[in-house]
């Protein structure tokens, strides 16, 4: 498809959105959209940058454009140039000259925003029936909720209607609406996207969320919104010590029975069908307790940090008086903690990240079911509240505990499609990724792209993956990134050491081989010294050249330690080696 070509596509697909949307025709799903020449001119600028030259083969340098063509929804409380922000309120609050930071990432990566999403006002509530512009429905279901607060991004997604879009979370609002419409929700760590142009809900625990529909799309973007801004006081930095990648076998914990008596039959019979399903060969799974997490759960609403979400918002509220959503005044209108209330709940937090750091100790990652049941929405308006608080049993807590989570729908047999999520500790969310990944291998990517600052080490022996030292590397959070391959001026030598090992040695010319074999591991930076102190003579790390002309950090062998070494070039690599040579060796 030419350029020309692909940009028609992309206008047709949008005239047919803008049409329903004009129409009246949109299942209350947006609040607003972009004209056509506004979205024209979004699209061009995009393709411009589309033609800018791919980067020379081998090189780690990405395309310019990585989300080149993908169309976005935003959440009507993240501010988009040239579109109201009103966070559902039936006046707009500002008419913004500048996209959020989050907005602005994405569209220099050349995503193109169709419009603002409907959403529960002031993103407070998990029903998505809390908007002046009535209220989405499931997209499997049209007697239940959506769910919210980010009710209209997450049906844009689960209807087809964009690629991805915008949501945010601080109870749940990034997880309970991918359950309740089987797609994929991305709940990042607080501070890992930048909330410049966002308006708060509850200020200390809101982020920017994702939905998609596979995570194709969603390691696509994610790098892009992953951003640290030094101006941004809620910005926090990817740390040098997180994991990069999911462990072989990784250990979840999976909460008691006792935990689980708010679940609806239904879904807790389809939880029980998740958990006797997993793959033994990539999880194992551990009862753990989690009553201390649902207790701290119920602090977001019932206790004194409803003074975060009167603080956000409670001036406009007050403006909007009987305009405003009732469950919303009746939460945050008459909302007035003391100081000490609001110490002594913060303390309390502060104790139950401590005892999550037990948990962390003896699991990788809880998984839990997304929300309890699927309420009609008739359930709601009989029990507004009730229900919402009931919604945000399993999702609730992690923000308050600095924690990360991704969403993934899941059916189990012939059990009612239900949601699980993966929860983690801060900076998990790599990790987590690759978790959601095995838990729908349907929906797994071809290649993880979102690997956050590493370092690069390319091995050629006993730290090969299903080599005996892989474990030091699996280990330390590391992430293989590829298999490699040495240029042919690199020897290959069994080296005369117990057990054997291989040595790698640059000849400085043509060896008539066509090089090593090996692999191309990420590594956090913190853990680089560690790996380095297990390393012992005759080996060391150096400067690798690939055939690709890339030069790498990778395991190299001082010359004299191949004086009587057997040379194994021929061989091709390590693995072949031992292959050939069967096990006298």
């Amino acid at each position: 498809m030419t350029e020309a070509q692909r940009t028609e596509a992309l206008m047709e697909r949008f005239r047919a959105l803008r049409k329903r949307f004009d129409d009246g025709d949109h299942g209350n799903v947006w609040i607003s959209m972009r004209d056509e020449e506004a979205f024209r001119a979004e699209l061009e600028r995009s393709s411009a940058r589309g033609e800018e030259p791919e980067p020379d083969p081998g090189t780690a340098t990405p395309h310019p454009m990585p989300l080149n063509g993908v169309l976005l929804a935003v959440k009507d409380n993240i501010d988009v140039r040239g579109l109201p922000t009103t966070a559902a309120t039936p006046a707009p609050l500002r008419d913004p000259e500048t996209d959020a930071a989050v907005v602005e990432g994405l569209a220099h990566a050349g995503a193109i925003v169709v419009g603002k999403t409907n959403m529960d006002q002031f993103a407070t509530g998990l029903v998505g029936t809390r908007s002046p512009y009535g209220a989405p429905v499931s997209v499997s279901d049209s007697s239940r909720i959506s769910g919210g607060s980010s009710s209209g991004s997450a049906v844009a997604v689960a209807a087809g209607l964009v690629d991805a879009a915008l949501g945010t979370d601080t109870a749940g609002s990034g997880r309970v609406p991918a359950a309740f419409n089987g797609i994929i929700g991305v709940k990042p760590t607080l501070g890992l996207v930048p909330m410049t142009g966002v308006v708060p809900a509850a200020p200390s625990y809101d982020t920017v969320t994702l939905f998609t529909r596979d995570f194709d799309t969603a390691e696509r973007v994610l790098p892009q919104m992953a951003k640290y801004v030094h101006t941004d006081p809620t910005s926090r930095a990817w740390p040098a010590d997180a994991p990069l990648a999911a462990p072989p076998v990784a250990r979840l914990g999976i909460p008691r029975p006792e935990n689980l008596s708010a679940m609806s039959p239904q879904w807790h019979a389809a939880f029980d069908d998740a958990v006797t399903a997993l793959d033994a060969e990539t999880f194992t799974a551990q009862r753990v307790d989690i009553d201390g997490l649902l207790r701290i759960a119920r602090l977001l609403y019932e206790g004194a940090l409803v003074a975060e979400r009167a603080h956000a918002f409670g001036p406009e509220l007050a403006r909007l008086g009987h305009t405003a959503d009732p469950s919303i005044r009746r939460i945050v209108g008459a909302a007035d903690p003391s100081a000490v209330d609001l110490v002594r709940d913060q303390q309390t937090l502060r104790a139950g990240i401590a005892e999550a750091r037990a948990l962390w100790e003896r699991v990788d990652a809880l998984l839990l079911p997304t929300a309890p049941g699927h309420p009609t929405t008739e359930d709601v308006a009989a029990d507004p509240i009730g229900v919402n608080s009931w919604l945000g049993t399993y999702t609730n807590f992690v923000n308050l505990l600095d924690m990360a989570a991704v969403a993934v729908p899941l059916r189990t047999g012939s059990r009612a499609p239900m949601g699980l999520t993966l929860v983690g500790r801060a900076f998990s969310d790599r990790l987590l990724l690759d978790l959601a990944e095995r838990l729908r291998p349907d929906l797994r990517s071809t290649a993880a792209t979102w690997i956050p600052a590493h370092h690069r080490v390319a091995v050629f022996g006993a730290h090969l993956t299903g080599e005996p030292l892989n474990h030091e590397l699996t280990g330390l959070g590391a992430r293989l990134l590829k298999p490699v391959r040495t240029t042919d001026h690199y020897r290959l030598f069994r080296l005369s050491t117990d057990p054997a090992k291989p040595g790698v040695v640059d000849s400085g010319e043509p060896t008539g081989h066509p090089g090593i074999e090996g692999e191309l591991w990420a590594l956090p930076p913190a853990a680089v010294s560690t790996f380095l102190e297990g390393i012992a003579s005759p080996l060391a790390l150096g400067r690798i050249t690939l055939d690709s002309g890339e030069s790498v950090t990778g395991f190299v062998c001082e010359p004299r330690a191949v004086v009587e070494a057997r040379d194994v070039t021929s061989a091709g690599g390590w693995k072949r080696y031992l292959q050939a040579a069967g096990p006298t060796g």
